[in-house]
Protein backbone atom coordinates (compact mmCIF):
# COMPACT_ATOMS: atom_id res chain seq x y z
CA UNK A 1 0.00 0.00 0.00
CA UNK A 2 3.23 2.53 0.63
CA UNK A 3 0.85 5.46 0.77
CA UNK A 4 2.84 6.61 3.74
CA UNK A 5 4.72 7.87 0.91
CA UNK A 6 7.39 4.87 1.07
CA UNK A 7 7.63 4.49 -2.66
CA UNK A 8 8.61 8.43 -3.08
CA UNK A 9 5.36 7.82 -5.57
CA UNK A 10 4.97 11.41 -5.84
CA UNK A 11 7.95 13.39 -4.42
CA UNK A 12 11.22 12.39 -3.53
CA UNK A 13 13.04 10.42 -6.71
CA UNK A 14 10.19 11.58 -9.32
CA UNK A 15 11.91 14.98 -8.96
CA UNK A 16 15.73 14.40 -9.41
CA UNK A 17 14.72 13.82 -12.94
CA UNK A 18 14.02 17.17 -14.02
CA UNK A 19 13.24 16.27 -17.46
CA UNK A 20 10.04 14.29 -15.97
CA UNK A 21 8.11 16.94 -14.06
CA UNK A 22 4.94 15.76 -12.47
CA UNK A 23 4.05 18.87 -10.98
CA UNK A 24 0.25 18.00 -12.07
CA UNK A 25 0.31 14.82 -10.44
CA UNK A 26 1.39 16.59 -6.70
CA UNK A 27 -1.53 19.36 -7.35
CA UNK A 28 -4.21 16.99 -8.51
CA UNK A 29 -3.05 14.46 -5.53
CA UNK A 30 -3.24 18.08 -3.07
CA UNK A 31 -6.87 18.54 -4.24
CA UNK A 32 -8.52 15.46 -5.35
CA UNK A 33 -7.18 12.65 -2.04
CA UNK A 34 -8.00 15.48 0.94
CA UNK A 35 -11.51 15.84 -0.38
CA UNK A 36 -12.21 12.15 -1.33
CA UNK A 37 -10.61 10.62 1.71
CA UNK A 38 -12.75 13.38 4.25
CA UNK A 39 -15.96 11.16 2.42
CA UNK A 40 -15.02 8.26 3.07
CA UNK A 41 -13.50 9.58 7.11
CA UNK A 42 -17.43 10.41 7.82
CA UNK A 43 -18.83 7.61 6.16
CA UNK A 44 -16.37 5.09 7.84
CA UNK A 45 -16.89 6.66 11.27
CA UNK A 46 -20.12 6.60 10.96
CA UNK A 47 -20.95 3.14 9.94
CA UNK A 48 -18.66 1.03 11.89
CA UNK A 49 -19.40 2.89 14.90
CA UNK A 50 -23.11 2.03 14.08
CA UNK A 51 -21.68 -1.70 13.92
CA UNK A 52 -20.09 -1.87 16.83
CA UNK A 53 -23.54 -0.16 18.71
CA UNK A 54 -25.42 -3.02 17.19
CA UNK A 55 -23.23 -6.03 17.68
CA UNK A 56 -23.09 -4.71 21.53
CA UNK A 57 -26.85 -3.83 21.88
CA UNK A 58 -28.47 -6.82 20.20
CA UNK A 59 -25.93 -9.46 19.33
CA UNK A 60 -24.11 -12.26 20.60
CA UNK A 61 -20.71 -11.26 21.19
CA UNK A 62 -19.74 -15.21 22.41
CA UNK A 63 -20.10 -16.60 18.60
CA UNK A 64 -17.13 -16.55 16.31
CA UNK A 65 -19.18 -14.92 13.68
CA UNK A 66 -20.12 -12.02 15.79
CA UNK A 67 -16.54 -11.52 16.97
CA UNK A 68 -14.89 -11.53 13.70
CA UNK A 69 -17.09 -8.91 12.77
CA UNK A 70 -16.83 -7.34 15.58
CA UNK A 71 -13.52 -7.28 14.71
CA UNK A 72 -13.43 -6.13 11.37
CA UNK A 73 -15.32 -3.13 12.92
CA UNK A 74 -12.27 -2.49 14.63
CA UNK A 75 -9.96 -3.40 11.86
CA UNK A 76 -11.65 -0.13 9.59
CA UNK A 77 -11.55 1.89 12.19
CA UNK A 78 -8.03 1.56 12.52
CA UNK A 79 -7.68 1.81 8.79
CA UNK A 80 -9.38 5.33 8.99
CA UNK A 81 -7.40 6.68 11.58
CA UNK A 82 -4.19 6.59 9.25
CA UNK A 83 -6.34 8.76 6.54
CA UNK A 84 -6.50 12.23 8.10
CA UNK A 85 -3.07 12.02 8.41
CA UNK A 86 -2.42 11.36 4.97
CA UNK A 87 -5.03 14.03 3.83
CA UNK A 88 -3.13 16.44 5.16
CA UNK A 89 0.05 15.31 4.17
CA UNK A 90 -1.14 15.70 0.56
CA UNK A 91 -1.46 19.66 1.31
CA UNK A 92 1.76 20.49 3.21
CA UNK A 93 3.99 17.57 3.65
CA UNK A 94 4.54 15.37 6.52
CA UNK A 95 4.48 18.35 9.35
CA UNK A 96 4.06 16.48 12.47
CA UNK A 97 6.96 14.84 14.69
CA UNK A 98 8.85 12.28 13.46
CA UNK A 99 7.74 9.45 16.05
CA UNK A 100 4.18 10.12 14.78
CA UNK A 101 5.58 8.70 11.26
CA UNK A 102 6.71 5.65 12.67
CA UNK A 103 2.99 5.54 14.98
CA UNK A 104 0.76 6.22 11.93
CA UNK A 105 2.68 4.24 9.68
CA UNK A 106 2.21 1.09 12.52
CA UNK A 107 -1.76 1.80 12.99
CA UNK A 108 -2.50 1.89 9.17
CA UNK A 109 -0.82 -1.28 8.23
CA UNK A 110 -2.11 -2.72 10.97
CA UNK A 111 -5.60 -1.92 10.17
CA UNK A 112 -5.02 -2.94 6.16
CA UNK A 113 -3.57 -5.60 7.04
CA UNK A 114 -5.90 -7.69 9.84
CA UNK A 115 -8.63 -6.65 7.20
CA UNK A 116 -7.58 -8.95 4.75
CA UNK A 117 -6.54 -11.57 7.60
CA UNK A 118 -10.29 -11.12 8.82
CA UNK A 119 -12.38 -11.36 5.46
CA UNK A 120 -10.25 -14.58 4.90
CA UNK A 121 -11.29 -16.49 8.17
CA UNK A 122 -14.44 -14.72 7.78
CA UNK A 123 -14.67 -16.33 4.48
CA UNK A 124 -13.23 -19.88 5.94
CA UNK A 125 -16.12 -19.86 8.90
CA UNK A 126 -18.84 -19.80 6.04
CA UNK A 127 -17.26 -22.33 4.18
CA UNK A 128 -17.53 -24.50 6.94
CA UNK A 129 -20.80 -24.00 7.84
CA UNK A 130 -22.06 -24.12 4.17
CA UNK A 131 -19.77 -27.32 3.16
CA UNK A 132 -19.08 -28.97 6.05
CA UNK A 133 -21.26 -28.06 8.61
CA UNK A 134 -21.26 -30.94 10.68
CA UNK A 135 -17.63 -29.88 11.57
CA UNK A 136 -18.57 -26.76 12.63
CA UNK A 137 -20.81 -27.77 15.55
CA UNK A 138 -18.18 -27.99 18.06
CA UNK A 139 -16.86 -24.56 17.57
CA UNK A 140 -19.61 -22.64 16.68
CA UNK A 141 -20.28 -20.84 20.33
CA UNK A 142 -16.77 -21.86 21.58
CA UNK A 143 -15.61 -17.86 22.90
CA UNK A 144 -12.39 -18.65 24.23
CA UNK A 145 -12.33 -20.62 20.43
CA UNK A 146 -13.01 -17.35 19.12
CA UNK A 147 -10.96 -14.73 21.03
CA UNK A 148 -8.37 -16.98 20.30
CA UNK A 149 -8.62 -16.62 16.79
CA UNK A 150 -8.79 -13.15 17.28
CA UNK A 151 -5.57 -12.38 19.44
CA UNK A 152 -3.56 -14.44 16.85
CA UNK A 153 -5.58 -12.57 14.03
CA UNK A 154 -4.18 -9.27 15.67
CA UNK A 155 -0.73 -10.32 16.85
CA UNK A 156 -0.12 -11.47 12.86
CA UNK A 157 -1.19 -8.10 11.20
CA UNK A 158 0.90 -6.18 13.94
CA UNK A 159 4.46 -8.68 13.02
CA UNK A 160 3.46 -8.01 9.43
CA UNK A 161 3.19 -3.80 10.15
CA UNK A 162 6.21 -4.17 12.77
CA UNK A 163 8.36 -3.17 9.22
CA UNK A 164 6.52 0.09 8.58
CA UNK A 165 7.14 1.47 12.00
CA UNK A 166 10.90 0.08 11.97
CA UNK A 167 12.11 1.26 8.68
CA UNK A 168 10.37 4.83 8.11
CA UNK A 169 11.82 8.24 8.59
CA UNK A 170 10.83 12.01 7.98
CA UNK A 171 13.13 13.13 5.45
CA UNK A 172 13.32 16.00 3.10
CA UNK A 173 11.99 16.10 -0.46
CA UNK A 174 13.97 17.27 -3.18
CA UNK A 175 13.62 20.52 -4.74
CA UNK A 176 10.62 21.31 -2.48
CA UNK A 177 11.88 23.76 0.33
CA UNK A 178 11.17 23.02 3.96
CA UNK A 179 8.47 20.25 2.97
CA UNK A 180 9.51 16.99 4.46
CA UNK A 181 8.19 13.26 3.37
CA UNK A 182 7.06 10.31 5.62
CA UNK A 183 8.94 7.48 3.68
CA UNK A 184 10.93 4.22 4.33
CA UNK A 185 14.40 4.84 4.89
CA UNK A 186 15.95 3.13 1.54
CA UNK A 187 14.28 1.79 -1.62
CA UNK A 188 14.89 -2.10 -0.53
CA UNK A 189 12.69 -1.84 2.14
CA UNK A 190 9.86 -0.04 0.01
CA UNK A 191 9.97 -2.73 -2.66
CA UNK A 192 9.74 -5.32 0.60
CA UNK A 193 6.67 -3.68 1.51
CA UNK A 194 5.28 -3.84 -2.12
CA UNK A 195 6.10 -7.35 -2.62
CA UNK A 196 4.89 -8.60 1.12
CA UNK A 197 1.42 -6.78 0.41
CA UNK A 198 1.37 -8.42 -3.08
CA UNK A 199 2.19 -12.23 -1.48
CA UNK A 200 -0.50 -11.92 1.59
CA UNK A 201 -2.99 -10.60 -1.20
CA UNK A 202 -2.08 -13.56 -3.63
CA UNK A 203 -2.78 -15.87 -0.48
CA UNK A 204 -6.02 -14.04 0.59
CA UNK A 205 -7.18 -14.28 -2.67
CA UNK A 206 -6.22 -17.79 -3.52
CA UNK A 207 -8.16 -18.82 0.28
CA UNK A 208 -10.88 -17.17 -0.45
CA UNK A 209 -11.48 -18.09 -4.34
CA UNK A 210 -11.38 -21.53 -3.25
CA UNK A 211 -14.31 -21.23 -0.80
CA UNK A 212 -16.31 -19.53 -2.78
CA UNK A 213 -16.26 -22.28 -5.50
CA UNK A 214 -17.23 -24.95 -3.05
CA UNK A 215 -19.43 -23.17 -1.06
CA UNK A 216 -21.21 -21.86 -4.57
CA UNK A 217 -20.88 -25.66 -5.88
CA UNK A 218 -22.71 -27.10 -2.55
CA UNK A 219 -25.59 -24.52 -2.69
CA UNK A 220 -26.38 -24.90 -6.31
CA UNK A 221 -26.64 -28.56 -5.50
CA UNK A 222 -28.58 -28.63 -2.03
CA UNK A 223 -30.94 -25.32 -3.54
CA UNK A 224 -30.99 -24.24 -0.11
CA UNK A 225 -32.26 -20.70 -0.13
CA UNK A 226 -31.21 -20.55 3.59
CA UNK A 227 -27.99 -21.23 3.30
CA UNK A 228 -27.86 -18.77 0.09
CA UNK A 229 -28.71 -16.20 2.55
CA UNK A 230 -26.36 -16.61 4.79
CA UNK A 231 -23.36 -16.29 2.46
CA UNK A 232 -24.95 -13.33 0.57
CA UNK A 233 -23.79 -10.70 2.76
CA UNK A 234 -20.03 -12.22 3.34
CA UNK A 235 -19.51 -12.52 -0.42
CA UNK A 236 -20.77 -9.26 -1.15
CA UNK A 237 -17.89 -7.66 1.48
CA UNK A 238 -15.44 -10.01 -0.23
CA UNK A 239 -15.96 -9.11 -4.06
CA UNK A 240 -15.92 -5.58 -3.34
CA UNK A 241 -13.22 -6.00 -1.34
CA UNK A 242 -11.14 -7.78 -4.26
CA UNK A 243 -12.66 -5.25 -7.35
CA UNK A 244 -11.09 -2.39 -5.12
CA UNK A 245 -7.63 -4.32 -4.09
CA UNK A 246 -6.94 -6.32 -7.49
CA UNK A 247 -6.11 -3.18 -9.59
CA UNK A 248 -4.15 -1.15 -6.50
CA UNK A 249 -1.80 -4.50 -6.07
CA UNK A 250 -1.32 -4.81 -9.70
CA UNK A 251 -0.38 -0.90 -9.89
CA UNK A 252 1.59 -1.16 -6.94
CA UNK A 253 3.89 -3.88 -8.53
CA UNK A 254 3.82 -2.14 -11.70
CA UNK A 255 5.38 1.04 -10.07
CA UNK A 256 7.81 -0.96 -8.10
CA UNK A 257 9.79 -2.13 -11.28
CA UNK A 258 10.56 1.51 -12.03
CA UNK A 259 12.71 1.53 -8.68
CA UNK A 260 15.10 -1.00 -10.85
CA UNK A 261 14.37 0.63 -14.33
CA UNK A 262 12.53 -1.99 -15.97
CA UNK A 263 11.36 -0.94 -19.79
CA UNK A 264 9.14 0.62 -20.21
CA UNK A 265 8.21 2.02 -16.52
CA UNK A 266 11.34 4.08 -16.72
CA UNK A 267 9.95 5.93 -19.20
CA UNK A 268 8.58 9.36 -18.09
CA UNK A 269 5.33 9.14 -20.10
CA UNK A 270 4.47 6.01 -18.72
CA UNK A 271 5.26 6.33 -15.20
CA UNK A 272 2.97 9.37 -15.23
CA UNK A 273 0.34 7.51 -16.50
CA UNK A 274 1.35 4.56 -13.94
CA UNK A 275 1.18 7.49 -11.31
CA UNK A 276 -2.19 8.99 -12.34
CA UNK A 277 -3.94 5.09 -12.57
CA UNK A 278 -2.22 4.69 -8.97
CA UNK A 279 -3.84 7.81 -7.47
CA UNK A 280 -7.67 6.29 -8.76
CA UNK A 281 -6.63 2.59 -7.66
CA UNK A 282 -5.58 3.35 -4.50
CA UNK A 283 -8.49 5.85 -4.06
CA UNK A 284 -11.26 3.12 -4.59
CA UNK A 285 -9.10 0.64 -2.94
CA UNK A 286 -8.70 2.69 0.36
CA UNK A 287 -13.17 3.56 0.28
CA UNK A 288 -13.20 0.14 1.44
CA UNK A 289 -13.56 1.02 5.19
CA UNK A 290 -16.53 3.14 4.43
CA UNK A 291 -18.58 0.42 2.08
CA UNK A 292 -18.63 -2.77 5.08
CA UNK A 293 -21.38 -0.76 6.90
CA UNK A 294 -23.11 -0.51 3.44
CA UNK A 295 -23.46 -3.72 3.04
CA UNK A 296 -24.69 -4.70 6.25
CA UNK A 297 -27.55 -2.31 6.01
CA UNK A 298 -28.60 -3.24 2.29
CA UNK A 299 -27.72 -7.38 2.62
CA UNK A 300 -27.91 -8.24 5.89
CA UNK A 301 -31.77 -8.57 6.99
CA UNK A 302 -30.93 -9.05 10.81
CA UNK A 303 -28.75 -5.94 10.33
CA UNK A 304 -31.55 -3.51 9.05
CA UNK A 305 -33.85 -5.05 11.69
CA UNK A 306 -31.45 -4.00 14.59
CA UNK A 307 -30.58 -0.84 12.74
CA UNK A 308 -34.52 0.39 12.95
CA UNK A 309 -34.78 -0.62 16.58
CA UNK A 310 -31.73 0.94 17.04
CA UNK A 311 -33.27 4.36 15.59
CA UNK A 312 -37.05 3.93 16.89
CA UNK A 313 -35.48 3.34 20.36
CA UNK A 314 -33.60 6.69 19.82
CA UNK A 315 -36.35 8.50 18.35
CA UNK A 316 -38.98 6.93 21.39
CA UNK A 317 -36.25 8.64 24.09
CA UNK A 318 -36.24 12.13 22.57
CA UNK A 319 -39.75 11.76 22.42
CA UNK A 320 -40.33 11.19 26.20
CA UNK A 321 -37.85 13.60 26.81
CA UNK A 322 -39.64 16.41 25.15
CA UNK A 323 -42.57 15.35 26.76
CA UNK A 324 -41.06 15.31 30.34
CA UNK A 325 -39.79 18.98 29.80
CA UNK A 326 -42.83 19.85 28.35
CA UNK A 327 -43.95 18.71 31.67
CA UNK A 328 -42.58 21.79 33.76
CA UNK A 329 -43.59 24.55 31.19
Amino acid sequence: MNFSFNENEDYGDDYDDEVCDKADLVQFGSIAIPVFFSVVIILSLIGNILVLAILALYENLKTLHNILILNLAISDLLFTAGLPFWAIYHIWGWVLADVLCNIVNFIFYTGFYSSILLLTIITLHRYLAVVHPLSKQGIQKAGCYAIAVSITLWLVSMGAAMPSMLFSTVTPIPNQNQTYACQYKDTTWTNVSIYQQNIIFLAAFSVMSFCYVRIVTTIRRTRSHRKYRTVKLIFCIVAVFFVGWIPYNVIIFLRSLSHYLVPPFDNCEVSTALDYAFFVCRLIAFSHCCLNPVFYAFVGVKFRCHLNALLYRKTAHQVKVEEASNAFI
